[in-house]
């Protein structure tokens, strides 16, 4: 089998339209509203995350994008086009977690015909390369571990030249040397130009890899920006610190429970970990009891607490609103 690669003059990158745009986008199943008015771009060239708990409607939205459901309302548009075509045109590669591998084949023979099946196909080797699979070319695909399953997937999504790369829990199976190895690929392919959408419920990864962050929540973007604005967003700040023994053996663990501002709290052993939407405060008032905080620390909140402090905050003012709107009645 062989293979050209296109250059990337040729490619939809080189316009100025949104590699990405959902315009008002609803699909329902029932009575639920898995996408709800969904208005988003992306731009080309940049690599975005998208987060959201169990149920907030990531895999219909990749699912809407890639032309594999049709909207109830609004339009989806890849580089200015339908899914449909810019699928058919090579514009786009998916590592879905959903896509199953044909078995009894070897990893060599199905990446080759997907690169035969690519308009912008690359070198047969250079896909096993950069996938990691140039030694289990010979491999049948029903052998594979969890993990190099995971990287023949990563290889069928980039058989070509595509301009918009999407992923869904592309990590899910892979060691920690596999995954830094498959985001440090992703990075260069960013670099490259191209556009990566990616689901996960690593956050971490969302943190290193992503120059934007898309929370969905119920259907709707919760917040979207940077790893640091989404941090900001959430307000709180992180406080830690040890206690003494002596301390601990009073009633300090109900007084400080009773700290003003505070969102969460926790003891384990001597060290207190707390979230508090003002630290200045919170830690002012610890001293007020009497208490001694020894390895004091104060910090933003990481990206997993943001996120978890951001979509518990929209869960309680829904719950309220609902509450509310019964109470009406």
């Amino acid at each position: 089998m062989t293979a050209t690669t296109v250059p990337a003059t040729d490619s939809a990158r080189t316009t100025h339209r949104a590699a990405v745009a959902f315009r008002g986008v609803t699909k329902a199943y029932g009575t639920v509203r898995a996408v709800d008015g969904l208005d988003v771009e992306l731009l080309p060239g940049q690599t975005v995350a998208l987060l959201g708990p169990n149920g907030a409607g990531k895999s219909t939205t990749l699912d809407l994008l890639l032309g594999l459901r049709r909207p109830d309302q609004g339009e989806v548009e890849l580089f200015g086009v339908s899914p449909r075509e810019a699928i058919e045109r090579g514009l786009v590669g998916a590592m879905l977690q959903s896509g199953g591998l044909m078995e009894e084949v070897r990893v060599r023979e199905l990446v080759g015909l997907a690169c035969d099946l690519h308009p912008r196909p690359h070198p047969v080797d250079e896909v096993l390369s950069r996938a990691g699979l140039a030694d289990i070319g010979d491999r049948l695909v029903n052998k594979l571990s969890g993990g190099q399953a995971q990287r023949v997937r990563f290889a069928l999504a980039t058989a070509g030249a595509s301009d918009l790369i999407v992923l869904d829990e592309p990590t899910t199976g892979m060691d920690v040397s596999a995954r830094q190895a498959f985001w440090a690929t992703i990075r260069e392919q960013a670099d490259q130009g191209r556009t990566v959408l990616f689901a996960t419920h690593y956050l971490e990864e969302a943190d290193e890899v992503a120059d934007r962050i898309l929370v969905l929540h119920r259907g709707r973007i919760l917040a979207d920006g940077t790893a640091a604005e989404i941090k900001a967003r959430a307000g709180a700040r992180r406080v830690t610190f040890d206690l003494d023994a002596a301390d601990l053996a009073s009633d300090a663990g109900s007084r400080l429970s009773a700290l003003p501002a505070l969102t969460a709290f926790d003891v384990s052993g001597r060290t207190v970990r707390i979230q508090s939407s003002d630290a200045d405060a919170t830690v002012h008032a610890v001293y007020a009891l009497g208490l001694y905080p020894r390895n004091l620390e104060v910090a933003g909140l990481g990206l997993e607490q943001a996120f978890i402090a951001i979509t518990d905050a929209a869960t309680a003012e829904e719950r309220d609103a609902a509450t509310a709107e019964e109470a009406a009645r």
